[in-house]
């Protein structure tokens, strides 16, 4: 089977999520038109990576304007309960399109935000969620861990999808989690932008016999509305170079890496070459090694299968 996808390599409008929406269907319907069959979009797309950002925080205190700054943030991040979601699960039908979407999500039971990548199927709308279990660095500030839960994956009618966001991807046995379900399409949405990120890219193809999707953001310092100019003085300009790539299951580059403008990556994967890719290397089959070594992830989910078939418009 052959399919086409798509890396969204932009920038969102910056702490709004209306906007930014408006924003995500205006390039879905683009490429959706290009025969796109998946398009994904980079870690915390909606409503913005706030990258500079601290929040009025240091050890040992907080302040007032740093409280209101998440106050805003959490006003501007997904609620999946509402018709953020509706609108998402609409586009994704009339477009004929599976998105893959980078979000800050809201919790409205208790206050907290995830870092999450929402799975949405043009037949079934709402696959599942994964929320990112460990944020790297001061995104523990903002953002909540998850648990095993999380490590969700889909047999969905174009491929098997999974796929962790951004530092997790540095996380050996969270790797293995996906590889765990067969994922052939793995799908890591990101804010690293150094060069080095596609090493680890070309690794986790290399490792899992997987393609693997690398999608980042495009975005200059310049692109903060004014408000937030203040809290960014001592960024670069370049904030985030982008680095978006597209990989196959024997580590080669199919297109990319991106740098230095917003755009997309399209190409097509064949994913019979995941079986040809198998003969030497298989990290879940004959290099397990069941023997010397057991895997267990705690409360990870079942794979969750797509139940409408899927028709082409």
């Amino acid at each position: 089977m052959k399919i086409k996808v798509c890396l969204i390599q932009d920038n969102p409008v910056f702490f709004d999520k209306e906007k930014t929406i408006a924003k995500v269907e205006q390039l879905t319907k683009k490429y959706a038109k290009d025969g796109c069959e998946l398009i994904v979009f980079p870690e915390s797309f909606i409503p913005g990576y706030p990258r500079g950002f601290s929040f009025g925080t240091k050890i040992g205190s907080r302040t007032n304007e740093g409280r209101n700054l998440y106050s805003e943030y959490y006003r501007n991040s997904i609620d999946i309960e509402s018709k953020d979601l509706k609108r998402l699960e609409k586009l994704s039908k009339s477009e004929n399109v599976y998105l893959v979407i980078g979000a800050t999500e809201k919790e409205n039971t208790h206050g907290s935000l995830h870092c999450s990548m929402l799975y949405i199927s043009p037949t079934d709308g709402l696959l599942g969620v994964h929320r990112k279990i460990k944020p790297t660095g001061a995104e523990r500030v903002i953002w909540s861990d998850s648990d095993g839960e999380s490590l969700v994956s889909f047999d969905t009618k174009i491929g098997k999808l999974g796929g962790l966001i951004c530092w997790e991807n540095y996380m050996p046995l969270a790797r293995m989690s996906m590889y765990k379900r067969g994922v052939e399409i793995y799908i890591a949405p990101t804010a690293d932008s150094r060069e080095e990120w596609t090493s680890t890219m070309r690794h986790i193809a290399l490792e899992g016999r997987c393609f693997v999707l690398g999608c980042n953001q495009f975005f200059r310092k310049s692109m903060y509305p004014d408000k937030y100019q203040s809290l960014v003085l001592d960024e670069p300009e370049d904030i985030c170079k982008g680095g978006s790539i597209i990989v196959s299951p024997m580590g080669k580059v199919i297109a990319g890496p991106l740098f230095d403008r917003s755009g997309a990556l399209i190409a097509e994967l064949d994913l019979e070459e995941i079986n040809l890719s198998k003969l030497d290397f298989d990290v879940i089959g004959h290099y397990s090694r069941k023997d010397i070594f057991t895997f267990n992830a705690l409360n990870q989910p079942e794979i969750i299968k797509e139940k409408t078939p899927h028709k082409t418009v």
